[in-house]
C-alpha cells in the first residue's frame, strides 16, 4: 500500500510510528522512498522498508521514540556505509558515524545511566537499547 497521499505527503496512518512522532519532512522522506523502492522492486515490501529507513537514516536518526535530525549528512554505520550486501550489525537508527561528545549528549538527553565512563561502541548500544526501550514504551508494549 502506498504510504504518500495525493497531496504528496506521507499517510501519517500508514507509517510506522516512530515516524508518526517524527517531523513531516521524516515522515515524506521514509514515504516517498518507499513508494519508490516498492515500485522498482516488484512490489517487494521488505525490501521497500529497508531501502526507506535507509534513506531516512542518511538525515536523521532515532532518538527515544521518534527520528531528528542528523548534524551532518552520511551513512549512519557500518552496514550502511557497506551497502546491501554488509554482514555489519546495524546500529538501529542510532548515528554511530556522530562523535563520541555528540552520543554522549544524546544519552544524556535519555537519562541513560554510566554513560561517562562509556567508550563510543558503549555508548552506541546503550543508546539503541534506550531508543528500544522508549519505543516500546510509546507503543504500549
Amino acid at each position: 500500500m502506498p504510504k504518500t497521499g495525493k497531496n504528496d505527503h506521507a499517510r501519517k496512518e500508514e507509517l510506522p510510528s516512530t515516524l508518526q512522532r517524527s517531523e513531516q519532512k521524516a515522515q515524506d522522506t521514509f514515504a516517498k522512498t518507499y513508494d519508490s523502492a516498492l515500485e522498482s522492486y516488484d512490489n517487494d515490501e521488505g525490501r521497500a522498508a529497508r531501502t526507506a529507513y535507509a534513506s531516512l537514516k542518511h538525515s536523521y536518526e532515532k532518538v527515544g521514540d521518534h527520528w531528528e535530525p542528523k548534524e551532518k549528512r552520511g551513512p549512519s554505520d557500518e552496514r550502511a556505509e557497506e551497502g546491501v550486501d554488509s554482514s555489519a550489525p546495524t546500529a538501529g537508527g542510532v548515528n554511530a558515524n556522530a562523535s563520541k561528545e555528540h552520543l554522549y549528549q544524546r544519552a544524556q538527553e535519555l537519562n541513560i545511566e554510566g554513560r561517562s565512563k562509556m567508550d563510543k561502541n558503549e555508548l552506541v548500544e546503550a543508546l539503541r537499547k534506550a531508543n528500544d526501550a522508549a519505543t516500546r514504551k510509546a507503543r504500549g508494549d
